[in-house]
């Protein structure tokens, strides 16, 4: 399993650069740049680093075509892989925070999957975006969610294609990623969730019209470990509102919890996202004991002598063949990095 690493929309693109370099030089294999509301865009902060390193591959996480059509998606993520001599990937999922801002919401929180036609749309991005990155004339495209009305010839592309990996949660989603995209990643999926989800995707493997060239299964992970225990918790409740487990109405409450208390998050879920807005880390209305509970199952959090207890989460990971494990770090990304180095690296490939 390889260890890539996630990081915010904070971060200058120099300092980006920086960070690139040494996470190129700790042996991670991908460094994602999330794409979210009030920060800097991916694809440009992006840029620094990909002329200042050369192995490590490059991208945004996640991007979804209801924010942005996949055939601008093809040109800026071609751009970054020719920058980058081959080294472009996307993650590309039909939700994420400019979508969910930018969409038509019931309550504030969830996007009309159904609706939105997600499976297809996202498929037919897939497809765009391979085609126009390839560098080969691609005739206008009449999709049921997308289209564009010209041909295109992207004859500034020279580098090898860029690799698409699908963002799924759902069975639906998870075999259509496995039938088309180079890869999947999945969100915060617990190592005791991972065999229904490689079902999923061993299905859409099945499907496939081309091979699939090192397809790749990843998984998004936050990383709350600090040599400050209160600091990585205070930290760990502020963000438990983006972990995709917790998410109403996703399946993962119904695995973690019992009904009652799937019923709490539920009812508090505006609690949860308040604890990060707020600054104040506390999750109003709902049991402490359980939201340490929810932490303890769905990231990684504590101090440095949690470590050991997270390697061999990460160890059962790998054997439930997840092939990549993606770090999501949070306020200070170069002590993370420092740490994920020394103390999670060496014991991975």
């Amino acid at each position: 399993m390889n260890i890539e690493i996630i990081i915010g929309h904070e971060m200058h693109p120099q300092q980006v650069a920086e960070f690139a370099v040494e996470a190129e030089a700790a042996g991670v294999r991908t460094l994602w740049h999330s794409n979210l509301t009030d920060g800097w865009d991916p694809f440009v902060a992006l840029v620094p680093a990909a002329m200042a390193t050369s192995r490590i591959k490059l991208g945004p996480l996640a991007l979804s075509p209801y924010e942005m059509h996949p055939l601008k998606i093809a040109y800026a993520l071609g751009s970054l892989n020719e920058l980058s001599n081959g080294r472009g990937v996307v993650g590309l999922g039909g939700g994420g925070a400019i979508a969910a801002a930018i969409a038509n919401v019931d309550d504030g929180v969830h996007l009309d999957f159904k609706k939105m036609r997600i499976v297809r749309g996202v498929r037919e991005g897939a497809e765009i975006i391979y085609r126009v990155t390839s560098g080969d004339y691609f005739p206008p495209y009449r999709g049921e969610v997308f289209q564009f009305n010209r041909p295109v010839k992207t004859t500034f592309l020279k580098a090898s294609r860029p690799q698409i990996i699908s963002c799924s949660m759902g069975p639906q989603m998870l075999r259509m990623g496995g039938r088309i995209a180079d890869g999947i990643q999945v969100g915060d999926v617990t190592a005791g969730r991972l065999p229904e989800v490689m079902q999923d995707i061993q299905a859409g493997l099945a499907q496939r019209e081309y091979p699939a060239e090192d397809f790749r299964i990843g998984n998004f992970w936050a990383w709350h470990i600090y040599k400050d225990r209160e600091k990585a918790m205070h930290e760990a409740r502020a963000k438990l509102f983006a972990r995709a487990e917790v998410i109403p109405p996703n399946i993962g409450l119904d695995h973690l919890l019992e009904p009652d208390e799937a019923q709490i998050v539920r009812d508090n879920f505006r609690n949860f996202i308040m604890a990060d807005i707020d600054g104040s880390g506390e999750i109003k209305d709902v049991p402490p004991e359980l939201v340490q509970r929810i932490i303890d199952e769905v990231c990684s959090a504590g101090d440095f002598d949690d470590i050991d207890r997270e390697i061999e989460r990460f160890r059962e990971m790998e054997r439930a063949g997840q092939t990549d494990l993606a770090l999501r770090v949070f306020d200070d990304p170069f002590d993370s990095l420092k740490v994920i180095k020394e103390r999670v690296i060496p014991h991975f490939s």
